[in-house]
């Protein structure tokens, strides 16, 4: 997997994929026949690790070359999944705006596993579902923790794990900005402002439930923002290796954020994940410890920007197209071209036919592309032919349309 994760010479194909798969099955199959004895059942050791490890590169392959929608390949989202939920219930600081996206992303992976129940080998989908019920316990865990919060006080919730991500994220900056913390201040001196004899109110006058999150949160808030006004470094000296990795591959991910739809194979994700992991594990109780065993300063801005890293590989993995990279290029190109077309057609249409030449010739060599209505390369059918027989299509009814738009409008 790691060789053909690293061969840029060539595209990775369905048939590189399917044939180490067949092999991972075999293996899992061992494994379970294994588990099968009950004094084994709950046993996790070095194998369950490689095994992990194996799983999320073969699910980053699968999404690489097109199969977005198969069970192996929400593998990879429901690992990302878990450790942000681990990450969540640690801050103490979220709403249920940040677990709905997570719970509608469990549901559709969910459909997917159930879906591919009957076709897929019984051994991998048994191994898929219980990383699923895992994420699923955990996700239920938080949404409970929430529900003592009485729904007039969700809106003043959000407000508050907005500020402290926001002051979290000013004070991660290798440049501290006095300016904008200050306002984060004035932001929190407002709401606690609003409080009656410490309590927040309903719109009736009444106290709802819930006093003691919010309460908690706030002044969580007030102690994040005073250790980063009160200190001139961010970090301590002995973190501070741990925190130019962690920032770089935080600019990293936020640049492929820009750039995956032309760029991205969904493999060079593994080696965030795994190098985001082994710092992850190196915390003692939730810490980031120096040699003495202490906890030094800088673990709100470490965290954060481990749990930022986290938050953006999980956007990737969810916005990988269904295409296979191989056919990338061509869905760019032809993404590109509809947006034009768009924005013509908003602009309010054609003023000559000649305008829409460029966009015809393109439309016409990528049609010719084709053969017997299919993207080949070489002599292999990538995935994602339906989507983009469909770009490649809507494209030609968008030029049509505008051709007639222009005709009306001269007759």
């Amino acid at each position: 997997m790691s060789v053909l994760k690293k061969d840029r010479s060539t595209y990775l194909k369905s048939s590189d994929i399917a044939s180490v798969y067949e092999q991972l099955i075999a293996e899992i199959r061992k494994i379970n026949r294994i588990r099968e004895d009950p004094s084994l059942v709950h046993e996790h050791n070095r194998v369950d690790v490689v095994l992990d490890d194996v799983f999320q590169l073969l699910s980053l392959s699968f999404l690489t070359v097109g199969l977005t929608r198969t069970a192996p390949a929400t593998y990879a989202s429901l690992s990302t999944v878990k450790r942000l939920l681990e990450h969540l219930k640690e801050s103490k600081a979220y709403s249920l705006s940040d677990l709905k996206p997570i719970n509608d992303r469990l549901g559709e992976i969910q459909n997917i596993i159930d879906r591919d129940a009957d076709s897929e080998s019984e051994d991998v989908i048994k191994l898929i579902r219980a990383k699923w019920t895992l994420c699923e316990a955990q996700l239920m865990e938080l949404q409970a923790s929430l529900s003592v919060v009485s729904p007039d006080l969700e809106p003043l919730l959000q407000k508050l794990v907005t500020i402290r991500r926001q002051i979290v994220s000013v004070g991660s900056r290798p440049k501290l900005n006095v300016t904008e913390l200050k306002a984060l201040s004035d932001e929190l001196r407002q709401i606690e402002s609003t409080r009656v004899d410490g309590n927040f109110l309903s719109p009736d006058g009444s106290i709802p439930d819930g006093q003691n999150v919010l309460n908690g949160l706030l002044e969580e808030c007030h102690t994040v923002l005073n250790d980063f006004s009160a200190r001139s470094d961010l970090v301590a000296p002995s973190l501070r290796k741990l925190y130019d990795q962690l920032l770089e591959m935080k600019n990293q991910l936020e640049s492929m954020m820009l750039t995956h739809r032309w760029t991205l194979r969904e493999t060079d994700l593994y080696n965030f994940q795994q190098k985001l992991q082994a710092i992850d594990d190196m915390r003692v109780g939730g810490s980031f410890v120096d040699k003495s065993g202490n906890a030094p300063e800088g673990q709100a801005v470490l965290l954060y920007l481990l749990r930022r890293c986290y938050a953006l590989i999980y956007r990737l993995l969810v916005s990988s197209e269904p295409v296979s990279e191989a056919l990338m290029p061509i869905q760019n190109q032809l993404s590109t071209v509809r947006r034009c077309l768009m924005e013509v057609k908003r602009m309010g249409g054609l003023s000559s036919a000649r305008e829409l030449y460029p966009y015809q010739m393109k439309l016409a060599s990528i049609d010719n592309m084709r053969v017997d209505g299919k993207f080949m390369i070489g002599d292999a059918i990538p995935e994602g032919q339906g989507l983009l027989n469909a770009l490649l299509a809507e494209c030609f009814d968008l030029c049509h349309e505008l051709r007639v738009e222009m005709d009306d409008a001269e007759e």
